[in-house]
């Protein structure tokens, strides 16, 4: 049982005896033991930690953690600040400048976002050291899916924004007409399909103030 410090506890405690994820942990126990695996096992869930389900606005829900040392930290598409910004970053912070004129930041930290409430979500949460996609199909899947099964039957409304192939299969989940669905390819320079021309920034904004809630502020700041 992982404790998120918040009403996820309670909204994913069954998650945690059920047959997949037993297989799972058991799965990541020999992967931790023998491999490089980001993000560190203690920040596998820290956007869960960081944003509640009472605080939720926005869901981006990306594909598995970054690949190289130092980048993942348990938050789709941030790093910490120092680390240089990968590409799929630069180019989420390009769409950006497009799209609401913010400029461009001198660190890819977005804990600026999980502050306002917005939830970066990847479909899978570890994964090996230089290996994309390498913990695909071990149970992350059905986790990820339980989690946006209940961001789907949240009463206010939500911004669901998904980016990639993986990400826009999940799109069959959310099914709330409350909720906005916004969906584009994956940031990343290798994907295929259109990311860029998405605005899904200032779309979210709208669908937010539309209904009576703050826009988010998508600066990130410089340090």
């Amino acid at each position: 049982m992982v404790d998120f410090g918040n009403s996820w506890n309670e909204l994913l405690k069954d998650e945690f005896e059920k047959e997949y994820y037993i297989n799972l942990r058991g799965f990541l126990k020999e992967e931790y033991s023998k491999a490089t695996i980001y993000p560190s096992m203690y920040d596998i869930f820290n956007t869960l930690k960081t944003t509640s389900i009472e605080e939720l606005r926005v869901v981006m829900v990306g594909q598995d953690p970054y690949i190289n040392p130092g980048e993942a930290h348990g938050f789709a598409f941030s790093v910490l600040p120092g680390v240089r910004m990968p590409p799929s970053l630069q180019n989420i912070f390009k769409e950006l400048e497009t799209d609401l004129g913010c400029r461009i930041p001198n660190n890819g930290n977005l804990m600026h976002w999980t502050k306002q409430g917005i939830l970066l979500l990847n479909s899978v949460l570890t994964v090996r050291r230089g290996a994309s996609k390498s913990h695909a199909g071990k149970g992350w899947e059905q986790f990820t899916d339980s989690v946006l099964k209940i961001i789907n039957q949240r009463d206010a409304p939500v911004v669901c924004m998904l980016w990639g192939r993986d990400a826009q299969q999940k799109g069959a989940l959310l099914n709330n007409p409350k909720h906005l669905i916004l969906k584009a390819a994956h940031p990343s320079p290798l994907a295929r399909g259109y990311f860029f021309g998405c605005k899904h920034f200032s779309k979210a904004n709208e669908f937010l103030t539309s209904n009576g809630l703050d826009a988010i502020d998508w600066q990130i700041p410089d340090i």
